[in-house]
């Protein structure tokens, strides 16, 4: 991230136009001449370079204008500019405006997983404009960056320990506590969440933060950490398993949501609780049909094993409750049902509380990060009976698989107490300015912002 911006520097102008303001831009006669010539006219992602041409005739740059088109600008309306601007060359901002949408949007875009491959090339780089609002955009994209790294990590580099270890080093640069649950202690105290990791060498651990002042609210936070998904003994096919490292994602989103949180010093105490697992396949692994306990102590009929985050979180939330939480927020690649309802970009959240639902809703529009609310529909709770259980962990119906499985976690969650569920892809199926393909944190700012709009409404 840091080799994307500069304090300062000998740097070019950057003008940011849209189709309206183009005729009052601060260009020069002969800048603004060379863009009419090149049939410039404030598109969105237009991108011209404005040449400079010495009395010698000697070349080279001298500036740039970026078009915003007519839409609302987001911080991808500036996240092609950091490989759209020539290599290692420097800007700034001609004007104060969006700075912080450009903060966030260049830095968003320079983004390239470069563990084991270098990127091709060096991103161009942005001063920074000095405002108060860079310091918020620049913990909001390290965290989403950390986000990405994590996604993006192949399992064998990235399991139950390794994805722990990264939730240990958030808390330790906050200074906030960190305690883990292994072993022993977890088969006892979250018997779903050893059903799912048993038949992994690679033993399951929960990963704990606690961080805030005693008289804040508590906002619980539950991270689906699957880091990989065979599907167990219901094996997927291979295509579905290409992308299963990226199971790990709610964690990874919920980790960037506590960091952030943390960063901001935000009016919450905050209790982040990653379910940090991975569902393989062996002697040892938890089987259709058998009937597993749950730390609500609540008994579940495996109708698939390949349905296993549910049960993961099933734990957590019944953990996170026993703390008296203000809210219950958790995130988790859930379903591929909310995929096929939604697409890519757009996570179904769900809540069992109107005004919480409201206000991430609220929270996502302003972030331009937008949600889509899904109901929790009773009609189908029933789908979830078992004849030897106390439910199963699917339904035998074909349909409406989000809202089964938000349906499944609403078992685990008090009736009083405010929750939301995000169901999210995590994931950027294609290269699009400002999301890189790969791991994302999808609906990061979207709760970040929505949580600020709830903590005002129940001061």
């Amino acid at each position: 991230m840091e080799s994307c911006f500069a304090e300062a520097g000998d740097s070019l102008p950057l003008h940011i136009v849209t189709p309206a303001g183009l005729a009052a831009a601060a260009l020069p006669p002969g800048q603004r001449a060379y863009c009419e010539a090149c049939g410039f006219t404030g598109q969105a992602q237009r991108l011209i370079l404005l040449p400079a041409l010495g009395g010698d005739g000697s070349g080279g740059l001298a500036g740039a204008v970026l078009g915003l088109g007519d839409g609302p600008v987001t911080p991808m309306s500036f996240g092609g500019l950091a490989f759209g601007l020539p290599q290692g060359s420097l800007w700034h901002l001609a004007a104060p405006d969006h700075a912080a949408a450009a903060v966030l949007g260049w830095g968003l875009g320079a983004y390239r997983y470069g563990r084991f491959k270098q990127p091709k090339r060096a991103p161009a780089r942005l001063v920074l404009p000095g405002a108060a609002s860079d310091q918020a955009a620049l913990a909001q994209l390290q965290a989403t960056n950390h986000a990405r790294d994590l996604i993006n990590t192949p399992a064998n580099a990235l399991g139950p320990a390794e994805l722990a270890a990264a939730v240990g080093d958030v808390a330790a640069r906050h200074g906030a506590r960190f305690r883990l649950i292994e072993g022993a202690a977890l088969a006892e105290g979250f018997p779903a969440v050893q059903a799912v990791g048993g038949g992994s060498p690679r033993a399951p651990r929960i990963a704990i933060v606690e961080w805030g002042e005693a008289d804040a609210p508590l906002l619980a936070l539950c991270g689906k950490g699957v880091c990989f998904d065979t599907g167990g003994l219901d094996l997927k096919p291979p295509s579905a398993m290409l992308r299963m490292k990226k199971d790990m994602g709610g964690a990874a989103v919920m980790l960037a949501l506590a960091d952030c949180l943390m960063a901001a010093r935000a009016p919450w105490r905050i209790l982040l609780v990653v379910g940090a697992v991975e569902n393989s396949v062996s002697g040892e692994a938890f089987r259709p049909g058998d009937v597993i306990a749950t730390r609500a102590g609540l008994s579940v009929e495996i109708g698939n094993t390949d349905a296993e985050g549910r049960l993961v979180l099933a734990d957590l939330l019944t953990f996170a409750a026993e703390h008296q939480p203000a809210l219950i927020l958790n995130g988790a690649t859930l379903t591929g049902a909310a995929r096929v309802a939604l697409g890519p970009d757009l996570p179904a959240l769900f809540a069992n509380d109107d005004a919480l639902a409201d206000a991430l809703l609220q929270g996502g529009d302003a972030a331009h990060d937008p949600l889509w609310r899904l109901p929790l529909h009773d009609g189908y709770d029933s789908w979830l009976d078992s004849g030897v259980a106390d439910l199963n962990n699917v339904s035998s119906k074909p349909s409406a698989g989000a809202v089964v499985a938000a349906l499944f976690l609403r078992r685990f969650v008090p009736k009083a107490v405010p929750w939301a569920h995000l169901d999210l892809y995590a994931w950027n199926d294609a290269n699009r300015p400002g999301r890189p393909e790969g791991g994302e944190a999808t609906g990061l700012r979207a709760l970040q912002s929505g949580l600020a709009i709830y903590r005002d409404s129940i001061r």
